[in-house]
């Protein structure tokens, strides 16, 4: 007969938080308003001539690729600590 081994259990780890929550309300700021400035970097390129000579066509690229940062940016920023409650008695 085989010998069984004993399987030692391991102590649970905390679960992940869900994506949504992973993200803190500050870099969904950031996100969200990179999303606003690529829709309107889009917006502003409909208004460019056919070989990008005029504002529109030197300004979309810089709003598009700068809302991509953001964007970006929003999604790496850290999640914040909960602020910490004052020890009673101070």
């Amino acid at each position: 007969m085989a010998k069984k081994d004993k399987k030692t259990i391991k102590p649970s780890s905390p679960a992940l938080p869900p994506p949504s929550a992973a993200i803190p309300p500050r870099g969904k700021a950031f996100a969200a308003a990179g999303g606003a400035l690529v829709v309107l970097g889009f917006l502003v390129l409909s208004r460019a001539d056919a070989l990008a000579r005029n504002w529109a066509g030197h300004l979309a690229p810089f709003l598009i690729l700068g809302g991509y940062a953001l964007i970006g940016f929003g999604l790496y920023l850290p999640p914040t600590d909960p602020p910490v409650p004052p020890a009673p008695g101070n």
